[in-house]
């Protein structure tokens, strides 16, 4: 969300009547391992690329929704004379970032719990602030990007990054895959959440009041087609399809059941031993200066 993802600390009641879980508030994936595992793959390369080759070596970095950090401490690799801040709303992953931290000994970067809605910093505080994979977790991502905007010094860089669900694709054919797309879009529509947030990103930008002059949009791609990939990607989500907050809001929205859901865990351990198998994740990007 990761990445890592910083919901609300006070997340609204998601839509159609129901009663977000209490885990992690309303944030779909929780912070199961299998969610932790994908979000420590993470790293600036792989998942800020668009935004590296405007760190100065001086800059002030927030990293808005950091998660166990692994993208947070890269970025402070690149900013050795700078400083990164790295938040989050679930104190849990903020412990595992500050231990990433310790370990990898980079000392230029500190993690701090708060709110995307709400960050406690004053206006006009950083050169940079970075957001990846947190948009789509929240019910109102354009009053998120304001916040961001806010906070950034005038001309700094406001960089996000999100995952486009509708426009994931794998092979071979998959019911099975299928059905778990169309049902994570179910839950996250049920929690007032938006799963195709990638090709909405630069849209919410503009309405966040960006100058469209400053605004410059792409798209990056995630590809699991190694043997390995695929049974760590596969892996994953057979995990999440029955352990993780995915699986409690699916329960708790009417939209699954155990069996359905088990099935769908089969379905993607399926997929992970297919020797064809290929699934790639489509990100739109925006970089803008505030």
């Amino acid at each position: 969300m990761t990445n890592s993802s910083a919901e609300p600390l006070d997340a609204p009641t998601g839509a159609r009547g129901s009663t977000p879980s209490k885990e992690s508030e309303s944030y779909t994936h929780g912070h199961h391992e299998s969610v932790l595992r994908s979000h420590r793959w993470r790293t600036a390369e792989n998942s800020a690329g668009f935004l590296l080759p405007h760190l100065t070596e001086q800059a002030a970095v927030l990293d808005v929704g950091c998660g166990p950090g692994t993208v947070t401490v890269d970025l402070a690799r690149h900013v050795p004379g700078g400083s990164v801040v790295g938040v989050d709303a679930s104190e849990k992953v903020l412990t595992a970032a500050r231990e990433h931290a310790a370990d990898t000994e980079v000392s230029n970067v500190e993690f701090r719990r708060a709110d995307a809605y709400h960050l406690p910093f004053e206006d006009d505080t950083f050169d940079v602030v970075y957001a990846h994979q947190v948009l789509q977790h929240l019910s109102n991502p354009v009053a998120a990007l304001r916040e961001m905007r806010r906070v950034a010094k005038p001309g700094a860089y406001v960089a996000v990054r999100e995952s486009d669900y509708a426009a994931m694709t794998w092979y071979p054919d998959s019911h099975g895959l299928t059905e778990w797309n169309e049902l994570y879009h179910e839950v996250t529509r049920a929690y007032g959440f938006e799963a195709d947030a990638g090709r909405r990103l630069l849209s919410w930008v503009q309405e966040a009041g960006f100058p469209a002059e400053t605004i410059t949009p792409s798209a990056g791609v995630w590809s699991y087609s190694t043997a390995a990939d695929r049974r760590w990607w596969g892996g994953l989500w057979a995990e999440r399809c029955i352990e993780s907050n995915f699986a409690v809001q699916a329960k708790e929205s009417g939209l699954a059941d155990d069996v359905a859901l088990e099935q769908l865990a089969q379905d993607w351990l399926h997929w992970a031993e297919e020797p064809a198998g290929w699934f790639a994740v489509l990100h739109g990007e925006v970089l803008a200066r505030a």
